[in-house]
C-alpha cells in the first residue's frame, strides 16, 4: 500500500508572489511551491516535496544505468589535491575550483567531478584484462565556485549529478561503452519526459576527443546551440567550425594607406570610408599566458572568447588592458594591422583565407590601409574558427543556413580516451602477458539540474506540472472544506494509495477552497481529485493538471481510471 501525505502535515509554504531575486520560471515556481529553499548564493535546500522529485529523477538515472550493467559506488566529495596536480587540473579548472586545507595544512578539495579519483580505483582493483570492460557510477554532491550562480538550482555551487567512468583495453571497447551510454540517455530523458536535443560538443577541462552534450531548449537555457533545418546537424555553438577556401590573390592591388582620422572602431572606420563592416578586417588583441597574442576575424563578427579560450587551453586567455601597450610602439591601440607585426603570434579565423584582401590597420596613428592581402602581406599563424556563431551561417554538413536556439545542459558524454590512464599510469595484463594502457570514457548527467529543466519546459501559468514518473505524488486530492468534503477526501486517499497510487491529501482546516486549489495547480501533481459540491452523492471531480479537463465520477470509477 502506498503512503498518503496529508498536506496539514507536510512541511510546506506556498507562496502567492514570486521571489524577488528569482529570473527565471523554474526558479519562481520552485521556491513558491515549497520545493526548495535559498540559504546562500548558490546553494539550496530540498525541502520534503522536492526532495521527492528529485529523488524521482534519481531513480530513473540509477534504473537505466543498472540496465547497461553499470556498477554504483560512492567516492569521497573531499578529495586530495595530488591526484588532480598529476592530470593538471588543480591549476586547470581556476577560480571555479574549491580549494581547501586542513588543520595540518594540507590541501584539498571538493570534487566537481571525479576522473582522477575513478582512475586510481580501478588501478588498484583491476590488474588483468579479464577485469575489463567495467563501468562504474556514483550519484553523487558536486561543487563549483561559480563565479555568478543564478537561476536557482540551474547553476549552483553545489548540485546533485551522476557521473560514470567505463574502462576497456581498446579504441572498439571505449566505442561500446560510449555507444551503450547514450543509448541509456535517450532512454533516460524520455522517461523523464524531458524534450531534449544531442549536439556535438567540446570537452573542454574533461580532456579528450570525442564529445557530446544532451540539451533542454528552453528560453532559460544559458547554452546556445545550432541546429541545421535541413540535415541532422546540431553542436553547441562552441563546437561549430566553419572551412574556407584559399582565394585568388592577383586582382587586388597593392596595399594603399589612407588617412582615417578619429576612427579605431569598425562602425567609425566603416562609416568613414563608405564600406561594409564585412569588408574590414578586425584585430583583437589577447594575452595567452601573458604573452600578446592577435586574433582577426572579419569586422563583422564578433570573437568568441569561449572559442578562442578552449582551441589554446590549458593556456589562460584574457583581454590586454592599456597598460599592455606601454613600450609597445609596434602596437597602435584602435590601428592594429597584420602586417609588419613583430613578435606576435597572429591568429586568424578561417574566413581570413589566404587570398582574401582587406581594409585594416596600418599600424600607425589614424591610418588604415586597404588592400591588404592574407598570404601576400602578412602571414596567419594559426587558422582556428573563434567567431561567435550567428543566425544563417553555413551548416557544416550540407551548407544550408543554420538556426540558433537556447537550452539547458542536461548531460554529456566524452570519450577520454588515455588522457587519465596515461597520468596515473593505469595499465593492466594483456592477453599476450603485455601491460596494455586502459582507455577511458566519462558521463554525466545534471540530476538536480534535470528537475529545473523540466520545471522549465512543462510548467505553465497556474504553476509546475510534472511528468507522472518525477511528480512528488501520482493524485492530490482536495477536501472543498466542509466536513463531509473532507471526510469523503480521506477515504478516496486511502482508497487510492490501497491501489498503489502515491496520494497527496490537501484536508487543510481553516484553508478556503480557492486557496487549496490554487496550491494544486502551483504543485503540479498531474491528476487533481476534489471533493467538492456532489461529495454527500459519492461524486468526484478528476482534473488532469495538464490539459485542464474535467470530469465527474463516482469514488469507485475515479479508483479505477487512476488505478489504470
Amino acid at each position: 500500500m502506498a503512503q498518503v501525505q496529508r498536506m496539514s502535515r507536510l512541511m510546506v509554504k506556498t507562496l502567492r508572489d514570486d521571489p524577488a531575486d528569482a529570473e527565471t520560471l523554474s526558479h519562481k515556481l520552485l521556491v513558491r511551491a515549497g520545493y526548495v529553499r535559498r540559504n546562500a548564493a548558490g546553494i539550496w535546500s530540498w525541502l520534503p516535496l522536492g526532495k521527492k522529485v528529485l529523488e524521482n529523477v534519481t531513480r530513473v538515472v540509477r534504473e537505466e544505468m543498472d540496465a547497461i550493467g553499470a556498477q554504483e559506488v560512492l567516492l569521497p566529495a573531499l578529495l586530495p589535491k595530488e591526484p588532480y596536480e598529476a592530470t593538471g587540473r588543480w591549476e586547470e579548472y581556476g577560480a571555479e575550483l574549491f580549494r581547501l586545507h586542513d588543520r595540518k595544512g594540507a590541501d584539498y578539495l571538493l570534487g566537481p567531478t571525479h576522473e582522477e579519483i575513478f582512475t586510481q580505483l580501478v588501478k588498484d582493483q583491476c590488474t588483468s584484462y579479464k577485469d575489463l570492460p567495467v563501468i562504474l557510477y556514483q550519484i553523487q554532491t558536486k561543487y563549483r565556485d561559480e563565479a555568478r550562480p543564478r537561476s536557482g538550482i540551474l547553476r549552483g555551487r553545489e548540485f546533485q549529478m551522476k557521473d560514470s567512468y567505463s574502462f576497456d583495453t581498446s579504441d572498439e571497447g571505449l566505442a561500446e561503452s560510449y555507444a551503450l551510454h547514450r543509448e541509456a540517455y535517450i532512454k533516460t530523458f524520455r522517461r523523464l519526459g524531458l524534450e531534449h536535443r544531442i549536439v556535438s560538443a567540446v570537452s573542454g577541462a574533461m580532456g579528450g576527443s570525442a564529445s557530446e552534450e544532451f540539451l533542454a531548449p528552453a528560453a532559460a537555457g544559458e547554452d546556445t546551440f545550432v541546429y541545421c533545418p535541413s540535415c541532422d546537424y546540431a553542436a553547441n555553438t562552441e563546437a561549430v567550425t566553419f572551412a574556407a577556401e584559399a582565394v585568388d590573390a592577383a586582382g587586388h592591388g597593392p596595399v594603399e594607406e589612407l588617412d582615417t582620422p578619429d576612427t579605431p572602431t569598425i562602425e567609425s572606420l566603416a562609416e568613414h570610408l563608405g564600406v561594409p563592416a564585412s569588408a574590414t578586417l578586425k584585430n583583437l588583441l589577447v594575452k595567452v599566458d601573458g604573452e600578446i597574442v592577435a586574433v582577426g576575424v572579419p569586422g563583422n563578427r564578433e570573437v568568441d572568447l569561449g572559442k578562442l579560450s578552449d582551441h589554446l587551453a590549458p593556456a589562460e586567455v584574457e583581454l590586454v588592458t592599456a597598460e599592455d601597450f606601454t613600450g609597445r610602439p609596434d602596437l597602435v591601440r584602435g590601428y592594429v594591422g597584420p602586417q609588419g607585426l613583430e613578435k606576435v603570434r597572429y591568429i586568424a579565423d578561417p574566413r581570413v583565407a589566404p587570398g582574401t584582401a582587406w581594409i585594416t590597420g596600418a599600424n600607425k596613428p589614424d591610418t588604415h590601409a586597404r588592400n591588404v592581402v592574407a598570404g601576400r602581406d602578412f602571414t596567419v599563424d594559426d587558422y582556428l574558427d573563434v567567431v561567435v556563431v550567428e543566425d544563417g551561417d553555413p551548416c557544416p554538413k550540407c551548407g544550408a543556413g543554420l538556426k540558433l536556439d537556447r537550452a539547458i545542459e542536461i548531460g554529456h558524454i566524452f570519450q577520454l580516451g588515455r588522457k587519465y590512464a596515461d597520468a596515473f599510469q593505469l595499465d593492466v595484463l594483456g592477453q599476450n602477458g603485455k601491460p596494455v594502457r586502459v582507455t577511458m570514457g566519462s558521463y554525466g548527467i545534471g540530476v538536480s539540474r534535470a528537475v529545473a529543466a523540466l520545471a522549465e519546459q512543462t510548467a505553465d501559468d497556474k504553476g509546475l506540472c510534472w511528468p507522472r514518473e518525477i511528480a512528488p505524488a501520482d493524485v492530490h486530492v482536495v477536501a472543498a472544506g466542509k466536513a463531509l468534503q473532507t471526510e469523503l477526501a480521506l477515504e478516496v486517499a486511502e482508497q487510492l494509495a490501497a491501489a498503489g497510487l502515491r496520494v497527496l491529501v490537501d484536508e487543510r482546516p481553516g484553508v478556503s477552497p480557492g486557496v487549496k486549489f490554487t496550491d494544486a495547480e502551483l504543485i503540479g501533481v498531474p491528476k487533481i481529485v476534489v471533493a467538492g459540491r456532489r461529495a454527500s452523492e459519492g461524486v468526484v471531480e478528476l482534473k488532469d493538471r495538464r490539459t485542464g479537463e474535467r470530469e465527474e465520477l463516482t469514488v469507485a470509477e475515479a479508483v479505477s481510471r487512476l488505478r489504470g
